[in-house]
């Protein structure tokens, strides 16, 4: 939960190691004969400051060698290993430091910080001991002790260092709150808890003693407690994400959504709550909830202005849109997520088929183009690439696009059919119409009871003007099981269109109209039958109608022009 002593305890094992002890001339020389000596010393100290640690370290073993009891040489070498990052040679020389000059306190603290590092919490609490009987007021040495004897599970102990810093600092609320978990692993939280309650005190506000006190209570199940002090820390650091995220979710246990709600905002709008945690919280909204609450929304919005470059900001409000049938706000969600991560198939998946389902079939061309070069071994963004490029009128891609989909499938004949049906489709708009039956035909063997492949296998026919037995067989099947269904009533209209019986025509094209009026299709056909039973008035009015909402029958506007019937060309 807290770090300070690390940080406290590393600066300190830099600083000794480096220059808390500045190297001083070796002691005991005292004439001519040991200037060579002396001279070697100070090279060795020239090459550690130029960082020539090596040859600092070959000088001063030449001067171990000379004088091995020469304590101020001996830790110099331990210097130089610790910063070549040889633990163990440093280790031992500063134990031969501290040998020859067991008086001096800065080699034992030299070794109470590596005993430390090497796990030798014994050793390293022998050292610590040792130096706060001889400085009793150096705080910092008070503090390592207490954390070597939290690591020797001395509990009592730490706490009694902890009480001679504060002896000496005053109440400080790091060290009360150190205190309190010693006292709770002595299954003492009764005098834990004084050590918070005096800190709080002095210091009323500070947020990680309510941040412990949070803890406790809920650890306990206090939850009243812990709402309280909640409701303290959010009024102390009202920026505090994650208090304010925990209030809300305590309203939102008891159903309290009014309560709850802008807890949530301040936590979504504070510090401290990554952008995972905010997902799982609007996914259990997502999960809970048959219609998105307003408010949630505004969290998501929320989340997007927080982390604007983030693709998860973007999916999971398309994803909420969606849930509200917000289908063209999803969809721009969703797109915007791609901009960020486009390797998630999951928001590609959801982007063309919003795409597909809203027949906005150029941007499905262009977005499954893209997404199968990214993900080329899957067979439904094969497929609706295919569909896009039939719809787009991009038919020998779409029939290059279905061969390469159907050899995407493994053991699914029902998408396997799909392929052969839009490659059937394809070739039948190319003017292949043998291919276009053979592919049909292969479509309905691998999924027989596909009563939209039925309806478009027989419209298909029905515009070539062969087979027509044939299609009216399969668009009656089609009927029979969907009676009111405007696709398939316009088929039918167009099947005995065909077959000239126009007063039947006339009424399954004005049926497919009723159940979906203003369908382009569907009121051009109305006209074309109306023209053939007579009444051409009436049939150009509905063809400029069908212009009006966009007939792609390229043949539509000398229709209207001459006021007579052509047959459609796409």
């Amino acid at each position: 939960m807290r770090f300070w002593f690390i940080s406290i305890l590393l600066g300190a094992f830099v600083t000794a190691c480096g220059t808390s002890k500045e190297v001083v001339t070796p002691a005991n020389v005292v004439d001519a004969t040991d200037y060579p000596y002396i001279e070697k010393f100070h090279e060795g100290v020239r090459f550690k400051v130029k960082g020539q640690l090596q040859d600092a370290v070959d000088a001063f073993q030449i001067c171990v060698a000379q004088k091995p009891n020469d304590d101020a040489v001996v830790f110099a070498l331990a210097q130089c290993y610790l910063l070549l990052n040889d633990r163990a040679k440093a280790a031992e020389f500063t134990e031969r430091a501290a040998k020859i000059d067991p008086k001096n306190i800065w080699y034992t603290q030299e070794l109470a910080y590596m005993y430390y590092e090497q796990s030798r919490f014994e050793e390293s609490g022998a050292c610590f001991k040792k130096m706060v009987e001889k400085e009793p007021k150096n705080t910092d040495w008070w503090f390592g002790y207490a954390e070597v004897l939290k690591r020797l599970n001395k509990r009592q102990e730490a706490i009694d260092a902890y009480t001679q810093m504060e002896d000496q600092l005053g109440v400080i609320p790091d060290l009360s709150i150190q205190k309190f978990d010693l006292y709770r692993q002595l299954k003492q939280d009764e005098k834990g808890l004084k050590e918070l309650d005096k800190a709080r005190k002095m210091y009323p506000d500070d947020v990680s003693l309510l941040g412990t006190y949070i803890d406790y209570y809920f650890e306990k199940r206090e939850i009243e407690k812990a709402r309280a002090m909640l409701v303290e820390l959010v009024k102390a650091d009202p920026n505090n994400g994650r208090a304010n995220l925990a209030l809300g979710e305590l309203f939102m246990r008891e159903n309290k959504k009014a309560e709850a709600y802008p807890y949530f905002k301040a936590a979504f709008n504070g510090e401290g709550v990554d952008i995972d945690t905010k997902m799982d919280v609007l996914l259990t909204f997502y999960e809970q909830q048959a219609t998105i609450d307003s408010e949630v929304f505004e969290l998501a919005d929320l989340m997007v202005i927080k982390h604007p470059s983030d693709a998860k900001s973007y999916s999971i409000q398309g994803d909420l849109y969606l849930k509200n049938n917000l289908k063209e706000d999803a969809l721009s969600s969703y797109k915007e997520a791609l901009k960020f991560d486009e390797g998630k198939y999951d928001i590609w998946y959801q982007v063309l088929m919003l795409e597909y389902q809203q027949s906005q079939f150029t941007d499905l061309y262009k977005d499954a183009r893209a997404c199968s070069a990214l993900f080329p071994t899957l067979s439904n963004v094969q497929l609706l690439y295919a569909i896009a490029c039939v719809q787009t009128g991009r038919y020998q891609e779409g029939v290059d696009a279905a061969d390469i989909g159907k050899e995407l499938v493994i053991n699914d004949p029902v998408t396997e059919a799909e392929f052969y049906a839009q490659k059937g489709e394809a070739l039948f708009l190319l003017k292949s119409v043998p291919e276009g039956i053979e592919n049909y035909e292969k479509a309905l063997q691998l999924d027989p009871t596909n009563q939209l492949t039925k309806n478009n296998f027989a419209m298909r026919l029905a515009l070539a003007n062969v087979q027509l037995d044939r299609a009216m067989k399969m668009i009656d099947e089609v009927i029979a099981q969907y009676p009111k269904q405007a696709p398939f009533s316009d088929t039918k209209g167009m099947v005995l269109f065909q077959q000239a019986n126009y007063t039947e025509a006339y009424k399954f094209f004005e049926l497919a109209n009723q159940l979906q009026p203003n369908n382009r299709n569907y009121v051009e056909h109305v006209g074309d039958v109306l023209f053939k039973m007579g009444d051409a008035t009436q049939a150009v009015v509905l063809w400029k109608e069908a212009k009006s909402l966009g007939s792609a029958n390229q043949s539509l506007d000398k229709k209207i022009q001459n006021k007579t019937y052509y047959a459609p060309v796409y």
